[in-house]
């Protein structure tokens, strides 16, 4: 008998296998939020004496929602995507619920004349960043289940358009114009990966972009800051205040930065040093090489998603790979328009750096967006070595074939054979869809 036969391995079924997260995610996303703590640390202490709160509030609540967040990350990322998937008509519903609560007298909190949150008691609540994630989900359910349909029909294409200029219309009344863009764009990218005929796409694009310039120069404070990133030092104490700060910042850096703790910006110069202009302070104390850090360490975690996305979609496991697609749009395009904004290179919006930026929501949403992700993976892993397992090809398949062989040869070719024509119609044994 074979010394490296193992029976008991042998007999496991495939309901037993398990998968494992992919560690280039775990290890972006740890990094990350590393970075994020010791660089909110660093950026909020003036803001915090300023305020009478003290050095530390901001850094101990972003600590607070951190922890939280991991929480709610390894959750989801225990939870298998079909129970996701079931539920992702009421997540669809409470998408419009969580938008409609911010104007509920006594829920809804107003900040600068933006509604935006609502009260929980012990902290606000941002409803779009939550409701971004809802909506990837329903999307890669609806992707799914009329994959064909998007591909051939003007109306399987426009609904999901439709639900999400209706999600738009809330956010205009809020007003939040950069998470309106951000989700306009995650639907548009979703339907492109998701097969849709690129020409019939062309038309609400066409219809849509005029739509958009109206609204983004409708409101006087948003045509200001269209022009104004274009030459902040023209109106350094007014509408450019906060991107000409942002670049003295960038350019006090230089190379390698001026050391840990030793940003000047900082210092009350910088608004939103700790949340939206965070970056700004990672350029002056950690230079050019800082940034280049952040910027790898968001197309490592965004390149991964968006690679197991497409190995899912390979594998006919479409929803796992739209979902995939969906976070990886998200995270990416939110980090980029924030980069692009403390660079000077995109207009100044309210989004925060993933995972890195000081705040509640932005911070809790990116957690179990990132232990969707996982899930993902965990899965593709999973589906990958059941795979495996039929075909023959896992450690315990092939330790296995000698002792086969010296006991029954003959059989040997037209066993085979036969296990050969029954693995090809089987990609995915147990789980998931294979529309």
């Amino acid at each position: 008998m074979n010394p490296h036969f193992d029976p008991a391995r042998q007999a496991t079924p495939l309901d037993a296998i398990q998968g494992r997260f992919d560690p280039w995610l775990v290890g972006a996303a740890i990094a990350l939020a590393v970075l994020g703590v010791v660089m909110v640390a660093s950026s909020s202490i003036a803001i915090g004496e300023e305020l009478h709160v003290g050095p530390f509030y901001f850094l101990t609540r972003h600590l607070m929602f951190l922890g939280l967040g991991a929480v709610l990350c390894m959750v989801v990322a225990r939870t298998e995507l079909r129970s996701i998937e079931k539920y992702d008509r009421l997540l669809l519903l409470g998408c419009f619920v969580a938008l409609l609560l911010v104007f509920v007298p006594g829920l809804g909190y107003s900040v600068n004349g933006a509604r935006r949150w609502i009260n929980l008691g012990v902290s606000n609540f941002q409803v779009v960043e939550a409701v971004k994630l809802m909506y990837i989900v329903w999307l890669a359910s609806y992707l799914v289940r009329f994959r064909d349909e998007v591909n051939a029909t003007w109306g399987a294409m426009l609904k999901p358009i439709g639900v999400a200029v209706g999600l738009m219309g809330l956010l205009v009344l809020q007003p939040d114009f950069g998470s309106l863009a951000l989700i306009l764009a995650i639907t548009a990218g979703m339907l492109v990966l998701g097969g849709v005929h690129l020409p019939r796409m062309a038309a609400p694009v066409i219809v849509g972009l005029p739509v958009l310039a109206v609204v983004a120069i409708a409101e006087p404070y948003r045509m200001r800051r269209l022009t104004s990133f274009m030459d902040p030092f023209a109106d350094p104490f007014n509408s450019g205040y906060q991107l000409a700060n942002a670049l003295m910042a960038v350019g006090r850096g230089e190379f390698a930065g001026v050391g840990l703790g030793a940003s000047i910006q900082k210092l009350n110069y910088l608004p939103e040093a700790h949340t939206d202009f965070i970056l700004a302070v990672i350029a002056e104390e950690l230079g050019f090489l800082g940034v280049c850090l952040v910027v790898g360490l968001y197309a490592l975690l965004v390149g991964r998603a968006l690679w197991i996305g497409l190995k899912c979609v390979e594998m006919r496991r479409h929803f796992a790979g739209y979902c995939a697609f969906g976070v990886a749009l998200s995270i990416g395009l939110q980090s980029l328009v924030s980069i692009g904004v403390n660079l000077g290179l995109l207009p100044t919006k309210g989004l925060t750096l993933p995972l890195v930026s000081s705040g509640g929501s932005s911070v809790l949403m990116t957690c179990v967006a990132v232990g969707l992700l996982l899930r993902v993976s965990y899965e593709l892993d999973r589906a990958q070595r059941q795979v495996a397992r039929l075909r023959g090809e896992g450690p315990a398949a092939a330790a296995a074939a000698p002792a086969a062989t010296s006991t029954a040869a003959p059989a040997a070719p037209a066993a085979a054979a036969r296990g050969t024509g029954r693995l090809r119609q089987r990609v995915d044994p147990t789980f998931g869809r294979t529309a």
